[in-house]
């Protein structure tokens, strides 16, 4: 394959262009088959946003559009034999982020008019719920055949004002208003399909749609959107092996690579492991490993929701729920947990089947690096650039071996930024060690854990394994005896690498490390 015109579906969400122009396309049009023939006509799915939803509902438009040559050599292609053509209403609600009232019910006037050109404008259809109603049944009449209804990002209006109780319930009742025809034009409908971030309960697709069906989470569909560890190495296999020229590594390496930074999402259990797509195909493009799906949004909103739920960073990931607990609607979330799993956040890494409770996690390291960069001003420092400089500093001294010199850094760098706003809990300290060490992880593997027992960090270098246990307002003697009892050293001692403990000890005075101890 010749790399220069290997062309990589960056931010194209049309299926139509990917396959014209030659781009990749990893198939998924079994699914589309499946999702078109299954007992359900009403579909809802949620992934989080860059993960190829809105791809997904523009092939479903192709296909009920009996658009046959754009399927050429795909699986739909074998399983479809009869291309029934059908008119389809496609309305992309991305367009409508960040709106008050107005410009909401302006944006819906504009997508009405594009089908009213095409299908007319009843006598006496004003509101947006009529015009809808009469735009789907002069189609099936005009046309002969039940009408397609599509409706990517169908939340997106509402999620920008989900913490907002004056502007939340405005725009609900637009939107409300605006679904409202689809339980209404049943007899019209062949096939009615959304797609969205997450569930609003009181939203008439929910509440008065009792027959639409959610995928999201089931087994069948747990790779519908993403790429699979299997469709990586089959349908991107000569990429791969380009990717591992242009970063100077073996096959072997850049699979583990890639799998650290942008894989580990599951939405069921059990599941293939799905790689974030948007991540994925941007660094095969750029021949390089970048943040790229965390540093395409910003996090405030999130951070402020991490605020007001009183969630400390360590305490993101790690926790075990039952299904309703983050399988919730959005605007009646009692904690965190639902924002943070729909938005992508964090993912389903285990389930036990007999009491049914799923283990939810950080899915990879894009996403953990992310988090705790954006979480630097709030519990390190506002002086971001020099945390960030500061934690490639330490990773220097660490995979060099030098320990003792890299935790004279800390100690130095701890002692002399300025600060953030500080908290009176010593609970505090830790977390700012926490997102410190997680960063690490961009450049040594790093799992760190919170000081709940369990060993607090373990860094991997090259040559070494470092446990590290951290006391505040002890003694590093303390740390260390704490990590002879747990005997922690004999958990890793299958690794086939030299072990060092390290105990530190926090000065919360000082705001800073005041002792340590290193033994081999």
């Amino acid at each position: 394959m010749d790399f220069l015109k290997r062309l990589y579906p960056i931010g194209i969400q049309t299926f139509e262009k990917i396959r014209n122009g030659n781009y990749l396309y990893i198939d998924k049009t079994e699914y589309v088959y499946r999702m078109a023939h299954s007992d359900s006509n009403y579909i809802f799915l949620s992934r989080p946003r860059r993960f190829g939803k809105s791809l997904l509902t523009s092939t479903l438009e192709a296909y009920f559009e009996g658009r046959r040559e754009l399927f050429k050599g795909l699986a739909l292609e074998r399983l479809e034999t009869e291309w029934t053509e059908y008119p389809v209403l496609h309305f992309d609600m991305s367009t409508a982020k960040h709106v008050d009232k107005e410009r909401l019910e302006s944006e819906l006037n504009l997508k009405l008019i594009e089908y009213e050109n095409v299908y007319g404008h009843g006598e006496g259809e004003e509101n947006v719920n009529q015009r809808f109603q009469g735009i789907i049944r002069r189609a099936y009449e005009q046309t002969g055949h039940q009408v397609v209804v599509l409706i990517d990002e169908y939340d997106a209006p509402l999620l920008d004002v989900v913490h907002e109780e004056k502007n939340l319930p405005v725009l609900r009742n637009v939107m409300r208003n605006f679904y409202s025809p689809l339980k209404a034009c049943d007899p019209y409908l062949r096939f009615v399909f959304l797609t969205g971030i997450t569930k609003f309960s009181q939203l008439s697709i929910f509440s008065e749609l009792n027959n639409i069906k959610n995928i999201s989470m089931l087994p069948e569909y747990a790779a519908i959107c993403g790429i699979t560890e299997e469709e990586m190495a089959t349908q991107m296999d000569e990429d791969l092996d380009i990717l591992a020229g242009r970063l100077n590594v073996n096959r072997e390496e850049v699979v583990k690579k890639l799998k650290a930074h942008y894989d580990g999402y599951h939405f069921t259990w059990p599941s293939p492991d799905i790689y974030n797509p948007f991540s994925l195909l941007n660094a095969f493009a750029d021949g390089r490993l970048d943040s790229y799906w965390f540093g395409s949004g910003t996090p405030t909103y999130l951070i402020e929701m991490l605020n007001r739920f009183g969630v400390l960073p360590s305490k993101i990931g790690g926790n075990e729920v039952v299904a309703a607990d983050f399988d919730a609607p959005t605007e009646r979330m009692e904690s965190i947990t639902p924002l943070l799993y729909q938005s992508g956040y964090v993912t389903i890494k285990g389930y036990d089947e007999m009491f049914q409770i799923y283990t939810l996690d950080i899915p990879n390291a894009e996403v953990r690096i992310g988090l705790m960069r954006s979480l630097i001003p709030y519990y390190v420092t506002r002086d971001t650039q020099t945390t960030n400089t500061t934690v490639v500093n330490l990773a220097r001294a660490l995979v060099r071996g030098d320990m003792d010199g890299m935790l004279r850094l800390l100690q130095t760098f701890l002692s002399t930024v300025p600060y953030c706003d500080r908290t009176g809990y010593e609970g505090h300290y830790q977390q700012m060690l926490y997102i410190i060490f997680s960063l690490l992880g961009a450049y040594v593997d790093v799992e760190v854990r919170t000081p709940m027992g369990r060993v607090d960090m373990v860094m991997r270098t090259a040559t070494t394994l470092y446990i590290v246990e951290l006391k505040l307002n002890q003694s590093a003697e303390a740390a260390m005896q704490q990590i002879d009892l747990k005997n922690y050293p004999e958990r890793f001692a299958l690794c086939g690498q030299p072990v060092v403990k390290v105990g530190i000890n926090f000065d919360m005075e000082r705001h800073t490390l005041k002792d340590w101890m290193i033994t081999r």
